[in-house]
């Protein structure tokens, strides 16, 4: 009996080092994001009229929208205080137009906006890109440029096409 006891009581002080070391520390992490929102590009028309002339794009902190509607099943994005980001993205496809429920060979980026209020500071991935696959799936493993700031007190992740640089879809803080 002794015996166990003596090996219960070595392997407790080892676990918990073990739990306290650097892989389970969360302290790295800057933002994540689970869950994911596809683009309307029009917020609300103006006036009374039936039929609206004017209307407000769905600009999001400085950003233009797409110019189509866009939905995605699935998006998760992790974003370390160095600046390291991974995001996979599943069923990003346009949600409306003549080739609904497709990627049509776009190319995406990721943005890292931390200011709730203006001026807004952009950090993002490589301005090329990551293909988008046909059904809609996208991986980025890449490092924000510039880097974030330390503490991001309102943290807004945006999947972006390359070239015009318009929203495609939005992160969900976790």
């Amino acid at each position: 009996m002794k015996k166990y006891l003596f090996v219960a009581g070595s392997a407790l002080p080892a676990l918990v080092l073990f739990a306290a070391s650097p892989i389970f520390a969360d302290n790295d992490k800057l933002a994540r994001f689970k869950g994911g929102i596809g683009v309307t590009p029009v917020s609300s028309g103006v006036g009374t009229e039936a039929t609206a002339a004017v209307v407000n794009r769905n600009i999001v902190r400085g950003v233009q929208p797409a110019g189509q509607i866009w939905v995605i099943d699935k998006l998760e994005a992790n974003v370390k205080t160095n600046g390291d980001i991974k995001v996979e993205g599943k069923g990003l496809i346009l949600g409306g137009g003549n080739n609904v429920g497709r990627a049509t060979g776009q190319r995406v980026f990721a943005t890292l906006i931390c200011e709730a209020a203006a001026p807004f500071v952009e950090h993002s991935t490589t301005l090329t890109g990551v293909p988008l696959a046909n059904n809609g799936n996208f991986k980025i493993d890449d490092v924000l440029v510039p880097l974030p700031p330390a503490t991001c007190a309102s943290p807004m992740l945006l999947i972006r096409t390359a070239g015009s640089g318009n929203w495609f879809a939005a992160g969900i803080v976790d």
